[in-house]
């Protein structure tokens, strides 16, 4: 059954407000090291440097130093490693990461305006998640999903961090109101996942004809997801420099999201002798577009006349996203209990099962942090150079907007803060600090030989929860509970180039590493069971996992 069907009638006025929560509007923020084979090669580390179009994104000025016309483009291959082929995403998978041009114009002696053009993939959301775990039990008390759920319903209320349980008469379905006596209103707690559980396993109507709710706990989970997409970047760009000197640069990006996410979250029901007595599985496909537009600007400079040591500055704006979100989220019931019960005409039970299912399309919009980066680059003659970037975005500061139903004079639709949710991105995410640094060998003027590293700090408090608690929109119409903390990325680059005339051919090597823990719902949600007015414990089990992938990307490039 079809949840937002069954919404419909008490919850139109909800619809609009709708926006996402903090871990799955994190997965939006910061980019990849992705572009020319010469950007990746050396770290990323060219924003000073520059010369090279992949910084039309990171330091516009960067491309105010071609002197020459360009045209290139870059592709390759990106592979997960140590990761099973799941939804039919395999290990390895091709990419097309970048297309541009520079068109340069001499504008006075020694002087030049620049306009430019990139295609660029800043991220490849390609990345095959899997792990599983025992949970761990203390006090005899352990953890399920459905045991979460259950929690929140004890909670009635949604400022308790929880709702009130009615049957609605329209749809014959269990709904979580915001409180015994608003049953107009659904609790935002609610979550697609607690409709879920609570309808196919929680009440069991066929056993129970009160209605009244269970819960049971699971010896083990196992969780499998596919990620796949981007975002795509299409920058803008207008530079140039003042007598080889200054150089100046601004960018205008529109930014194009495009992400999928298959999961199956699967758990193993114990009775109370911790004994199996079946599985509940969450399946979950969900899928993110957006579109979003920023401005970037830069500046280079050489403070020593006759050295070529150059600083570079930056700053980024805010992507302004509008975001489009849609799920179809199915829950199997595996096991003797809820609303999976069928007696076949000889009156004996049979193992059966029986599924229910959820969706939901929704809009809101999504700002980004703003961004600011300090680069220096040096050359010595024609054979070496070096370069370093510190880049720093407040992850904390992202805002997410929810859509109000009013409109401007030009028809937009306005947005407000959702304020709860900002809250908790505060004291979720932090700053992040992104370091680059490279060099770049040039033995003979044609052939280059180069080397990076790039460290990305962790943007995820260690102790980050994804609470499903949260009285916000952005909570409501989530469809899954599991989350990551991810911890720092590094990555280590090499590359090779050769030039032949205005013809010029580069290969680059990336690997990067990062490490996270997984888990399958926030831990530690106390409740009072009141069948037997004992206090509980929802108690979630951690697992590590492990994000490594490598990357072969080649670029072709003409100047003229």
């Amino acid at each position: 059954m079809k949840r937002h069907i069954i919404l419909a009638a008490l919850s139109m006025a909800l619809m609009p407000m709708a926006a996402q929560d903090t871990y799955e509007n994190a997965r939006f923020l910061g980019n990849d090291l992705n572009g020319t084979a010469r950007y990746v090669g050396m770290g990323g580390a060219l924003e000073a440097l520059g010369a090279d179009i992949s910084t039309i994104s990171t330091n516009p000025a960067g491309i105010g130093l071609f002197r020459h016309s360009y045209v290139g483009l870059s592709f390759g291959g990106v592979n997960l490693q140590g990761s099973k082929e799941f939804d039919n995403l395999g290990k390895t998978n091709l990419s097309f990461d970048q297309a541009g041009f520079v068109y340069s114009n001499v504008f006075g002696e020694e002087s030049y305006v620049n306009l430019a053009f990139n295609y660029h993939k800043s991220r490849n959301f390609d990345q095959i998640l899997q792990t599983n775990s025992v949970f761990a039990r203390h006090n005899g008390q352990g953890a399920s999903l459905g045991k979460l759920a259950f929690a929140k319903s004890t909670k009635h209320s949604d400022t308790n961090g929880g709702y009130d349980l009615g049957l609605n008469s329209k749809s014959g379905m269990w709904m979580g109101y915001r409180n015994p006596l608003e049953n107009s209103q659904y609790g935002y707690p609610f979550t697609q996942w607690d409709y879920l559980y609570t309808n196919a396993y929680n009440i069991d109507d066929v056993n129970d004809p009160e209605g009244l709710p269970i819960f049971s706990e699971a010896g083990d989970y196992f969780f499998d997801k596919a990620h796949r997409g981007w975002i795509a970047d299409f920058d803008f760009n207008l530079s140039g420099n003042i007598g080889s000197r200054a150089f100046w640069g601004i960018t205008l990006g529109f930014h194009d999201i495009n992400y999928k996410g298959y999961s199956i979250y699967d758990e193993m029901i114990i009775n109370r002798k911790d004994l199996p007595v079946g599985n509940i599985l969450l399946e979950d496909d969900h899928k993110i577009e957006g579109d979003g537009v920023d401005v970037k600007a830069g500046v280079i400079f050489r403070p020593f006349e006759e050295s070529p040591f150059r600083v570079g500055l930056s700053v980024a704006t805010p992507t302004w996203y509008k975001m489009k979100s849609t799920n179809y989220t199915t829950i199997y019931n595996y096991t003797y209990e809820g609303e999976y019960e069928q007696l076949l005409p000889d009156g004996i039970d049979r193992w059966g099962w029986a599924d229910l299912s959820s969706d939901d399309t929704y809009e809101y919009k999504y700002y980004t942090p703003w961004k600011f980066g300090l680069s220096l680059g040096h050359t010595i003659g024609n054979q070496l150079a070096l370069g370093a970037s510190y880049e720093y975005s407040d992850y904390s500061s992202a805002s997410t907007r929810t859509l109000d139903g009013t409109f401007d004079y030009y028809g937009n639709e306005d947005s407000r803060k959702d304020r709860v949710i900002n809250d908790h991105t505060g004291k979720t995410l932090k700053g992040v600090s992104l370091l680059k640094l490279g060099a770049e060998l040039k033995p003979d003027p044609s052939f280059a030989v180069r080397l990076g590293y790039n460290y990305q700090s962790a943007a995820y408090e260690k102790n980050g929860i994804r609470d499903t608690q949260l009285d916000s929109p952005s909570i409501y119409f989530s469809s899954t509970a599991n989350y990551v903390n991810w911890e720092s990325t590094h990555r280590i680059t090499c590359g090779l180039g050769y030039k032949y005339q205005g013809l010029s051919l580069d290969l680059a090597y990336q690997y990067s590493t990062t490490k996270g823990t997984f888990y399958p719902f926030q831990p530690n949600v106390t409740f009072i069971d009141p069948d037997d007015d004992v206090a509980e414990t929802c108690i979630s089990t951690s697992a590590p996992v492990d994000f490594k992938r490598h990357q072969l990307l080649f670029t072709i490039g003409y100047t003229f």
